[in-house]
């Protein structure tokens, strides 16, 4: 990983506490400064991209509009082949393992020659979370 300072080790430290999840550079900093951890935005901006440089954690940018996600990058293959779900209403972001859409991969391969890149692919609704507040503020 080359130069490294205490910011930097608490920034990939806040990656492998969340590492099931996708965090944006505003919610790593957001982590930290709630820790007590003194660091600048900017810094976590840098960080995070030099991480992602050097292969240590993945990128996530689905669009112009929403800011990228990063994870760390985890060795099994498993966590790189499923689809991803994207909350319109909060934002979150949550993996979507299921057989139902191995199989739509599959089945795109099969019938229509083209390979599904599921880390990449992202399905777009209301998380549950949301859906119960619409029922509520309804």
């Amino acid at each position: 990983m080359g130069y490294s300072t205490k910011q930097s080790r608490e920034i990939l430290n806040c990656l492998e506490e969340n590492k099931n999840r996708h965090l944006t550079a505003d919610e790593v900093y957001n982590i930290l400064i709630s820790k007590g951890i003194s660091v600048g935005r900017t810094t976590v901006y840098r960080r995070l991209e030099k991480l992602y440089e050097e292969t240590t954690v993945r990128k996530f940018k689905f669009d112009e509009s929403t800011s990228a996600c990063y994870q760390l990058a985890q060795s099994d293959e498993k966590c790189r082949n499923h689809y991803h779900l994207k909350c319109t209403v909060c934002g979150k972001l949550a993996h979507a393992e299921c057989g139902f859409l191995d199989e739509l991969s599959e089945h795109i391969f099969k019938e229509h020659n083209f390979i599904v890149d599921g880390e990449k692919t992202m399905l777009y609704g209301i998380c549950e979370s949301c859906m119960g507040k619409e029922r509520h503020d309804g």
